[in-house]
Order: C-alpha cells, then structure tokens, then sequence
C-alpha cells in the first residue's frame, strides 16, 4: 500500500451507499467536533489549560493549543474529506486520552460522548471518504 493510499484512499473499492454513510458520518461528526468542541477552546481557556497541566501533559499550554486546532481544523478537514484518514486517526487518539483519561473518574453517561466521536473517528480513519471527499479527488491526480 503506497503512501498516497493511506493518506487519500478508501479501505476498498467505494460504492455510492457507502460514500454517502461515510460522507454523512463525516459532516454530522466533523462540523460537531470542529464547532460545539473545537471552537470553545480557541484561544484555549485557562481552566482548559490547567486541566491539560492536570492530567500531567508537559508544555499544558502546547498540548492545549494542539487539542483546540486539531479538533476545529481537523474536524472542518474531515467534514470536507480532506486528510480525512489520517486526521480521524489523530482525532481517535484524542478522544481515546478524553475517554480514559480526562474524564475517567466519571460515570460512562458522561464519558459516553468522547466514546461516542472516538468510534466515529476510528471508522473514518479505517473507511476513508469513499466517493465524496476532497481525498478521492486527490487520489486520481497523478
């Protein structure tokens, strides 16, 4: 598998059905990330940046500023299929340290979000954008 297949490809030959579930999966998720989560934390908040220094990351300002671009751009990127593979990817780690890390003293009802956009993420990452993408347009250049 070449380099161009991982970043731009789909796992597989993609039918239009499929196309438009990964295309709705992707704009319902991506823009939910990018604006209800994203948004907020540009610039990140204080109480942000002091529950980042909370969990141990080192640089807590770093780590804050990577974790509100990666979901407003990475979440507007995905919506629009764009890097979608890899950026899901990401975005799945991320959701992943959300899940059992940030909030992992609370009940699953309050986890169950970050659960919730970490699966959605982890099955663009593995589908890719299918038909209708910015990656699939891509992927037939040469």
């Amino acid at each position: 598998m070449s380099l161009k297949q991982i970043v731009f490809g789909s796992s597989c030959e993609a039918s239009k059905a499929s196309s438009a579930a990964s295309l709705v999966l992707r704009l319902g998720f991506g823009l939910a990330m990018a604006f209800a989560h994203g948004m907020g934390k540009l610039p990140p908040p204080d109480g942000f940046v002091e529950g980042v220094r909370g969990m141990g990351f080192p640089l807590p300002e770093f780590f804050a500023w990577l974790v509100a671009v990666l979901e407003t751009g990475g979440g507007i990127l995905v919506a629009v299929g764009l890097f979608a593979r890899p950026l899901a990817f990401f975005l799945f780690i991320h959701m992943s340290i959300a899940f059992f890390l940030a909030h992992s003293g609370q009940a699953f009802a309050q986890r169950e979000l970050a659960f919730l956009f970490g699966a959605a993420m982890l099955a663009i990452a593995w589908m890719g954008t299918g038909k209708y993408g910015l990656d699939a347009f891509f992927a037939k250049k040469d």
